[in-house]
């Protein structure tokens, strides 16, 4: 899956993310994002980036509804809750899922 990623440096972000730094850890692509203030985080040649990808792309066929109860780990995200869920996150978005 082909995406674009933006390149948003936390400014003054001085934890050190990592295996057991308490944010929860988020395989994506050919890394590993963090959940931190809200927004993922992206430990990127010697800094943080808030790691963002620019597009939507839907998830064909996803029949689960994802939500507090469903047994996938939510990860905070800005103003909503997505979900890992097959090795990425899922996000709804106009009535379907979106994997980012």
């Amino acid at each position: 899956m082909a995406t674009l990623m933006e390149h948003h440096p936390v400014a003054d972000h001085t934890h050190v993310h990592g295996e057991g730094c308490g944010h929860v850890a988020v395989p994506h692509e050919d890394h590993v994002d963090y959940a931190h203030d809200g927004h993922l985080h992206r430990v990127h040649q010697g800094h943080t980036d808030a790691c963002e990808t620019a597009s939507h792309i839907q998830h064909p066929n996803h029949t689960h509804q994802h939500g507090p109860e469903c047994g996938h780990v939510g990860v905070p995200h800005e103003d909503h809750v997505d979900y890992l869920h097959d090795g990425h996150r899922h996000a709804a978005h106009d009535g379907h899922w979106d994997d980012h």
